[in-house]
């Protein structure tokens, strides 16, 4: 081998290198990941199919946490999240939450609606007020079938 061939494999190497370091701090930036914290909230639903760990909590569209973990409460059944919410947002101890979907097919996400209350809930509260998930295809089964029992009634 002669001494151009080492150079040129170095410089390549070189470049590998940092286009994979750019590439990696990119991916993490536009990813939004970052290390503060806000504080947490429980919201329990009887139906919380499409949502995991890592999903978004909006408030009129607009991001204001994460769901950071889904347990099932061994007393009642239901499903329990708990809520990382932004420290900078403030909810009213009346606010709501409901499980909505981003389009017909798309993606769920937990939706908050504020309340009027002038207290503020805390880390660690419960939120009182949950709508669980629609599910689609069991309110299209039972779509299909009415119609079907409607046109056998008219027979």
């Amino acid at each position: 081998m002669n001494k151009n061939s080492n150079y040129f494999e170095v410089i390549v190497g070189t470049f590998v290198l940092l286009c994979t370091a750019f590439f990696f701090f990119n991916s993490f930036r536009s990813a939004k990941v970052s290390s503060s914290t806000g504080y947490f909230l429980i919201a329990k639903f009887d139906n919380a199919d499409g949502l995991n760990a890592g999903s978004d909590v909006k408030i009129s569209g607009v991001k204001i946490g994460t769901v950071e973990e889904q347990i099932l409460d061994l007393k009642t059944f239901r499903a329990a999240l708990r809520l990382n919410i932004n420290k900078s947002v403030e909810l009213p101890s009346d606010s709501s939450a409901k499980i909505v979907s981003e389009g017909l097919l798309g993606s769920k996400y937990l939706a908050i609606t504020p309340g009027g209350d002038d207290e503020n809930l805390k880390n660690g509260d419960e939120i009182q007020f949950t709508q669980s998930s629609v599910n689609f295809e069991e309110l299209l089964g039972k779509f299909i079938f009415s119609d079907k029992d409607k046109n056998n009634e008219n027979k």
